[in-house]
């Protein structure tokens, strides 16, 4: 029985999720600019209490009939978010972000096995397809400097925020269909929010001298980071956590389109790369068909 491929259905929810990773991706230069003026847990918390805070203006007839299962569900989310932004925002403090892409880029492939695992069922055979096409697009924008790895502080940080970040994508999808859609948004931003501010004495850290910089970068930044969180509890109602991180390996290839625009220079392995990330989106939009010989 020959296989023959046909396109999957392209549907409203993945075009969601494209824009919002472009969003995602678009932040890259606000962050960067916001840890010369403050601390990475003080500046996660700050971001997703605003972040929770206009949720909670969004939602706040909702929250009146908010069960304990949309508060377990949120709260599960939220600490996956809180140690996946922050552990990736600690380690940019040390390593340069080509070896911060190549070691995030780690939970791609991730992903898939962990769907695997958690919910018992296979993956379609292009999404295997799709994560190694991301993957290795993923390596090329990261570039060379990015395999000279020695395991200091800031590449063991990173290299642990990929497990709650394929965590968070898996957890979204587990609940999504059977929690409030406002109401998780609202408990997993301010669980992330709280999480970080106590995180501060923890990691030594204390409130940052006022500055309008990171003022406005954590005002920006958590109004997009509730759309994010919005539209990926929405959107995965429906996108599986393979498909829907294939979507999101396309991060840097929008922050590689916002840093070409503010004057960066990309080498060509990292278009390349941003290629592939491309290609691999399309070839998760594939399907394998069996069908028998006519006889």
């Amino acid at each position: 029985m020959p296989s023959r491929i046909r396109w999957m259905r392209f549907r409203p929810q993945e075009a969601a999720l494209i824009a919002i990773t472009a969003i995602w991706g678009s932040t890259f230069l606000l962050v960067h600019w916001a840890m010369e003026h403050s601390g990475p847990w003080f500046f996660v918390g700050i971001r997703f209490l605003v972040a929770g805070l206009i949720s909670v203006a969004i939602f706040w007839r909702s929250l009146h009939g908010i069960r304990w299962r949309d508060i377990g569900a949120g709260v599960a989310i939220g600490v996956m978010i809180y140690l996946g932004y922050g552990l990736q925002t600690v380690g940019l403090q040390t390593i340069d972000s080509s070896t911060s892409a190549f070691i995030t880029a780690m939970y791609v492939p991730l992903v898939p096995l962990a769907q695997w695992a958690v919910f018992r069922k296979r993956p379609p055979a292009m999404a295997f397809v799709g994560a190694g096409l991301a993957f290795v697009g993923l390596v090329l924008i990261a570039g060379p400097d990015a395999f000279t790895l020695s395991l200091g502080p800031g590449e063991i940080a990173t290299m642990l925020s990929t497990l709650p970040i394929a965590g968070e994508i898996i957890l979204i999808s587990l609940f999504a269909t059977k929690v409030d859609l406002g109401r998780i948004t609202v408990v997993q931003l301010l669980t992330a929010g709280v999480l970080g501010i106590l995180t501060m004495p923890v990691a030594g850290e204390t409130v940052p001298a006022f500055s309008w910089v990171w003022v406005g970068a954590a005002v920006g930044l958590g109004a997009a980071s509730c759309l994010i969180q919005l539209t990926m509890n929405w959107a995965q109602k429906s996108v599986s956590p393979t498909r829907a991180t294939i979507i999101y390996a396309a991060e840097p290839v929008w922050a590689g389109v916002v840093g070409r625009i503010a004057g960066e220079r990309l080498p060509v392995t990292a278009l390349i790369g941003g290629g592939l990330v491309v290609l691999g989106i399309l070839a998760s939009e594939l399907k394998l068909v069996r069908r028998r010989d006519s006889e």
